[in-house]
């Protein structure tokens, strides 16, 4: 299944305690880097053009910057340049994917800049093997997975990882302070 940019999941239909199996197993694969990458469908508020980003002076090199979001402010983590590679190249496929994350009961909304949205998988529990120590070119904990398909692998993230409590902390200020200036 294809998604279309600008395209909103709506997560307030099914709560994450009632979701289902086939769910759990569902993924957003994207492109970054020439690399097939996915994240778990459950995180996924929705899909974004890439554009009318606000860029935040003297923050890590992978925080692009922030967005408005209908109101609320939006950090936005370049990932090419979270997992150590240079900065992602903006162009006509590129998009920013909004995922939402919990800690301390706390909903917290990140953007993650990607060069291209592929589709919705879904890859039964069998088909993931473990990450591996090394070789994926992301460090190993940002591996929940590696996902078989059709005789090649997609790396599954853990995006909570990828944007660690640390990282969180950092970004939740960012969006504080953006606010306060506005």
């Amino acid at each position: 299944m294809a998604i279309p940019v600008s395209t909103q999941l709506n997560r307030s239909l099914v709560p994450a305690m009632q979701a289902s199996a086939s769910e759990a197993n569902q993924y957003l694969t994207f492109l970054l880097s020439g690399e097939m990458y996915a994240v778990g469908i459950l995180s996924v508020m929705e899909i974004i053009e890439y554009g009318n980003l606000t860029e935040i002076p003297m923050v890590p090199a992978f925080i692009r910057g922030v967005i408005n979001l209908r109101g609320a402010v939006v950090p936005v983590v370049d990932l090419a340049a979270r997992f150590g590679h240079a900065r992602s190249e903006v162009g006509k496929r590129s998009c920013i994917v909004i995922v939402e994350l919990r800690q301390d009961g706390r909903r917290h909304d990140f953007g993650i800049l990607v060069d291209a949205v592929s589709e919705v998988l879904e890859i039964p529990a069998g088909d993931i093997e473990p990450p591996p120590s090394m070789g994926a070119g992301v460090r190993a904990d940002f591996i929940a997975g590696m996902g078989k398909l059709a005789g090649r692998f997609v790396i599954l993230l853990d995006i909570q990882r990828v944007l660690s409590t640390d990282q969180l902390t950092v970004l939740a200020g960012i969006g504080d302070s953006a606010m306060a200036g506005t």
